[in-house]
Parts: C-alpha cells; sequence; structure tokens
C-alpha cells in the first residue's frame, strides 16, 4: 500500500504499524513528533498505531542551534 511521508510516497506492507514505518525511514530518534492525517500521534502510540492506504505523515524533528 502506499503512503505519503512529508509529500514523499512509499510503500509499505499491509497491516504496518507507525513504528516500524518510522524505524525502517530512519526517522525514530529522538525529538522527533508525528501527525498522521494533521492529528498527533503519541510516541507511546507508535508500536500499535497501524497506518492504512493513503495516509499521510508529517515528521518534524527538533534541531538545536541559533
Amino acid at each position: 500500500m502506499k503512503i505519503s511521508i512529508n509529500r514523499s510516497i512509499v510503500e509499505v506492507p499491509e497491516g504496518v504499524t507507525l513504528g516500524e514505518v518510522l524505524t525502517r525511514e530512519n526517522l525514530a530518534g529522538t525529538g522527533v513528533a508525528v501527525a498522521v492525517d494533521n492529528k498527533v500521534v503519541a510516541r507511546n502510540a507508535w508500536p500499535e498505531f497501524v497506518l492504512s492506504e493513503g495516509m499521510k505523515l508529517t515528521v518534524i524533528k527538533a534541531v538545536c542551534g541559533g
């Protein structure tokens, strides 16, 4: 199935969780916030949050500096 991660289309298997996708795409580090279809998903929910065809993920990473 296809989902969108920061406006890029990604092919993932059916039944995949948000946590699995973020790990696979190297996006699961510290300082990361994720919204699925414009709703923030708490980090502790990532392992159980099952994705569906066409979902849109927005991944934001905090960056230090000034």
